[in-house]
């Protein structure tokens, strides 16, 4: 087996000579002997020298045995049946071989060498001869039994200066790397390379973990043979996905690409795009659509040799029910703060949002698991003490099984003492649901993402977010807030209609207005994969070729009414008008009001407020003690000297590591302030007053009275009203 690089000659099994003496095998040392000038052909060598062995084995003892005239034993036949059945001298995995002479009869071979040795005939110099032989083949079979390995990898992106965005603890867990894991894991167990492969598997997130492309070549190569999966790829991982297949490439490993990137231009664009190409042109292997179903033969197709350029599973989507089970390794899992890990309970989505591109890999039809399934999952990780889960359904509220699965949460928390955690993702109409909001907290759920997007019912129209109603939009947070589950919010800036001083308004009717916990904001982007972006590209209006800046966090082309620079200025804005101390500190006031933990609201505020501002990254994308490795830079960038790069590094820690302290202290400090005022328990303000009545718009709703579709349950302008 090749160690360190380098193939190192196995110990040759010792064949039977025509005149009873041991002698290796000439071809067989030929084959070492070759191995050791091309440590490449090491694997390739074993198995030769392990199929000419058989061979030879089976034909001397097939020889001794017609040779004989005493009844045949049953050892040569076993040699037989392992050398028809063996997966190195086949092109696929064995199928069942024919019972031998003393399975026909209905003996077991156990039973009849004690029949021979009754007899007297297991002495006989032949049967002694073919146990020679039998010794001999079980030095074979070790060394002839091989392993796959596969390695799975989710990438991260590169930030403005070209390196890898990684940290020493990220804050969310990857359901893809998850998903695959557990349907690789699931071949290994089955063994579907055949009975004597051994498939291995290890997995890691690159935003907590630092990538050994030489160390991966090389355990795969000890292996014997492997591939790589980079998985989950998102458009702004695209690049760095495409850097990493190119190095494991270049030292002759199979590469495989999935995830969203990959299977959004696929699924929306015509045409290949030039990036995909690309990696076609490395020989990199693309995988669209989902993998439930089509593991084994993808594993299969790369073990052979025979894999196909495109996979394309797009049009026939794998049903959720009983599908195999997401699951990672607990080192894995305890890189992510918090130990949390994810699952699906459901993909798909029925709404029509024109920026997502949900709807147009996973579907508009929902597909769902079962609470078994979740039970199972949920089982499965506690197992290795993780109990913490992030729920990846982009709208969980919408899936139909909801409820039996919470009541099985219910179940395992209350009658088991599972400690379960959950952050849900949901739609701003969940409060309709009777009984959604609190069968999710008593499930776990400590933090749910809205998607509430913008709070201009024209621009919402504009992109078919039609579901959105933002009269219930107060009626929705008080709802969850009364459950004590921290509110995170999304808002896209960059919208049509626009501006940045629309912006500004929003903001601050948001903050005066809307009891949300933390909000986050993101450029309205035209993602691969979603509506927005195949009509700009099919009618040719510039995008940045960039598909590393496709992170939300940059403006990819032209706003109709912003310059890009106005826009670029406005989104950091956002960040600063919201986060002010003064509304910092009313926040807390809130939180504390409602019985929500007042150090995990500032905890989480001080991320929200600081990642952007600070680290110049998302807070979706944060994560704790960055890491900077010098030799990990994008392709075609200058890999800084040693004597520049680390003296700029211990600076730049420095600065960002005294601008966290900074702000830090300053909510600390708050919070201490808040806490100890006696008046915040019974603290009121126009957010956390229930609305009156839908027929009394308030100040919201009077804003974009003229801009409401005029829809069931809509409010009725003020001015339709003194009419």
């Amino acid at each position: 087996m090749a160690t360190g690089g380098r193939a190192r000659t196995p110990s040759l099994p010792r064949t039977v000579s025509s005149g009873g003496a041991s002698s290796i095998h000439p071809q067989p040392r030929r084959i070492i002997l070759l191995a050791k000038r091309d440590e490449f052909d090491a694997a390739r060598a074993r198995r030769a020298c392990a199929a000419i062995m058989i061979n030879e084995v089976t034909e001397r003892a097939r020889t001794d045995i017609l040779g004989a005239d005493e009844p045949q034993p049953v050892e040569p036949l076993l040699i037989a049946q392992f050398a028809q059945s063996n997966p190195l001298t086949q092109s696929r995995p064995p199928v069942p071989s024919k019972p031998t002479t003393a399975s026909r009869s209905g003996e077991g071979p156990k039973a009849y060498v004690a029949k021979l040795r009754v007899s007297g005939h297991i002495g006989h110099p032949r049967v002694r001869h073919t146990a020679r032989a039998l010794r001999i083949l079980k030095g074979v079979a070790a060394m002839a039994k091989r392993a796959f390995r596969v390695v799975l990898i989710k990438p991260s992106h590169y930030d403005s200066d070209g390196y890898v965005i990684q940290w020493r603890r990220s804050t969310l867990p990857s359901n893809s790397l998850a998903t695959v894991y557990g349907l690789v894991e699931r071949c290994a167990q089955e063994r579907v390379l055949g009975p004597d492969v051994d498939i291995e598997i290890e997995a890691c997130d690159e935003c907590n973990t630092v990538i050994d492309v030489a160390g991966v070549a090389k355990r795969i190569r000890a292996a014997g043979s492997g591939m790589v999966g980079l998985v989950g790829v998102q458009s702004n991982q695209y690049p760095r996905a495409l850097d990493l297949g190119r190095q494991f490439r270049k030292l002759g490993l199979p590469v495989v690409m999935g995830g969203f990137h990959v299977s959004g231009c696929i699924s929306m664009l015509p045409t290949l795009p030039a990036d995909l190409q690309q990696a076609l042109d490395l020989g990199i292997h693309l995988f669209a659509g989902e993998a439930e179903g089509r593991m084994a033969d993808l594993l299969f197709d790369i073990a052979r040799g025979t894999a196909k350029p495109i996979y394309k599973f797009l049009d026939d989507l794998p049903e959720m029910a009983a599908a195999v089970h997401p699951i990672l390794p607990r080192d894995v899992v305890t890189r992510v703060a918090g130990h949390y890990s994810s699952f699906d309970a459901g993909r798909g989505c029925p709404f029509q949002c024109s920026f997502c591109t949900i709807i147009n890999v996973q579907g508009r039809k929902s597909r769902y698991r079962t609470a078994d399934d979740v039970e199972a999952i949920v089982r499965a990780n506690a197992a290795q003490n993780i109990t913490r889960f992030f729920v990846t359904d982009d709208n969980f509220a919408r899936n139909r099984n909801w409820e039996p699965i919470l009541d099985r949460l219910i179940e395992l928390r209350e009658k088991e003492n599972f400690k379960i955690r959950l952050i849900l993702q949901v739609d701003t109409l969940c409060h309709r649901i009777p009984g959604f909001i609190e069968k999710a907290a008593r499930a776990g759920c400590r933090a749910v993402f809205i998607g509430l997007e913008n709070i201009n019912p024209e621009s919402l129209m504009g992109t078919k977010k039609r579901q959105n109603k933002i009269w219930e939009y107060r009626e929705m947070l008080l709802a969850w807030q009364r459950q004590k589950v921290i509110t995170y919010a999304g808002y896209i800036l960059g919208f049509p209609t626009d501006t940045p001083a629309s912006i500004a308004r929003d903001i601050e009717i948001i903050k005066k207005e809307l009891p949300i916990d933390l909000l986050e904001f993101f450029y309205l982007t035209p993602l691969p994969g979603s509506e927005d972006h195949k009509k700009l590209y099919l009618r040719g209006v510039p995008m940045d070729p960039d598909m590393n800046k496709f992170d939300l966090e940059h403006a990819c082309t032209a706003h109709p009414v912003m310059s890009k620079e106005e826009w670029m200025r406005t989104y950091m804005d956002a960040w600063a008008r919201y986060y002010t101390d003064e509304h910092a500190e009313t926040i807390l006031r809130r939180a504390v009001a409602g019985g929500l933990d007042p150090k995990k609201i500032i905890d989480a505020m001080t991320i929200f407020s600081g990642a952007s501002r600070i680290e110049g990254v998302h807070p979706l994308q944060f994560g704790f003690l960055r890491r900077k490795i010098r030799t990990q830079r994008r392709y075609g960038m200058p890999i800084v000297n040693p004597l520049i790069f680390y003296p700029w590094r211990a600076y730049d820690f420095v600065k960002t590591t005294a601008q966290w302290l900074r702000l830090i202290r300053r909510y600390r400090r708050m919070m201490k302030e808040v806490v100890a005022d006696p008046n915040t328990k019974t603290y009121m303000d126009e957010a956390l007053r229930p609305q009156e009545g839908r027929n009394k718009p308030d100040h919201l709703v009077e804003v974009f009275a003229d801009k409401i579709p005029k829809t069931h349950g809509a409010p009725v302008p003020a001015a339709a009203m003194a009419d």
